[in-house]
């Protein structure tokens, strides 16, 4: 049973890592493993409505606009909606494909803390290219993209970190790496939510209480590390994420008892 306090704890987690390039899904299993919470997958569904809800709030002009010029057929709007869908296929048959992998890296500590090593290297790789970068998204960058979104289902890897950097080392300007990886996450977001809450939720022993509170504090938090984020990059910071990463993965490691 998640208490009101674990709600909070997890939702404010779920909220800073989702978006940050930190990997959120480390940060969970982590805390939950050292912190002895007991949250079952519904309730980390839950978490993930409030940060998807988060994102969609923050673009929602983006997404109205996009919306309205498809609707009116504007080739721009058309275009980068195509762009969306191509990025989504390549981390729906990568995530479908290594499902039971990927699940079973979230009970072992030790593969999270090698991913999240992985994940900080990528980011300060990415963090050192040219940031005069002002190109955006094309058919072959967003399948790209794609494929490290799904490679980013696992624990440790970061898909924001995977998305944006890989975004970056493409040449795309900053913030437009970084909408475009937000955008293109809601879908992902979205099916994972159906597909792992149509079997969750049966028979779950959440308290109604705790799942508002985590759903509200992971939305509400969720939102401000968007901003957070958004203000990072601009002041080529990004690659900070990465010495935080492998240092987690250091720490989390030894804890472990490697």
């Amino acid at each position: 049973m998640v208490s009101i306090l674990d709600a909070v704890l997890l939702g404010i987690i779920q909220g800073i890592t989702e978006w940050l390039p930190i990997s959120s899904s480390a940060h969970l299993a982590l805390a939950q493993h050292f912190l002895g919470i007991g949250a079952d997958v519904a309730f980390d569904i839950i978490l993930h409505l409030g940060t998807l809800l988060a994102v969609v709030i923050y673009y929602r002009k983006d997404i109205i606009g996009l919306v309205a010029g498809a609707a009116r057929m504007q080739k721009k709007e058309l275009l980068y909606i195509a762009y969306l869908i191509i990025c989504a296929v390549p981390t729906a048959i990568i995530g479908l494909a290594f499902k039971d992998f990927f699940e079973g890296m979230f009970g072992n500590v030790v593969m999270i803390a090698f991913a999240l090593f992985i994940t900080g290297t990528f980011l300060i790789i990415a963090g050192k290219v040219n940031d005069k970068a002002k190109n955006g998204p094309d058919a072959k960058k967003s399948f790209i993209i794609g494929v490290a979104q799904g490679i980013a289902v696992a624990p440790g890897i970061s898909r924001s970190g995977a998305t944006i950097g890989t975004g970056l080392i493409l040449g795309m300007g900053k913030e437009e790496a970084a909408r475009f990886s937000f955008l293109g996450g809601i879908a992902p977001i979205a099916g994972a939510v159906v597909l792992e809450g149509k079997n969750a939720v049966i028979g779950s022993s959440v308290d109604l209480a705790s799942v508002i509170i985590g759903f509200a504090v992971s939305a509400i938090v969720g939102y401000f590390s968007i901003a957070l984020l958004l203000r990072i990059i601009r002041g080529s910071k990004f690659q900070w994420f990465g010495y935080y990463c492998i240092a987690l993965a250091v720490v989390s490691a030894l804890l472990s008892g490697l």
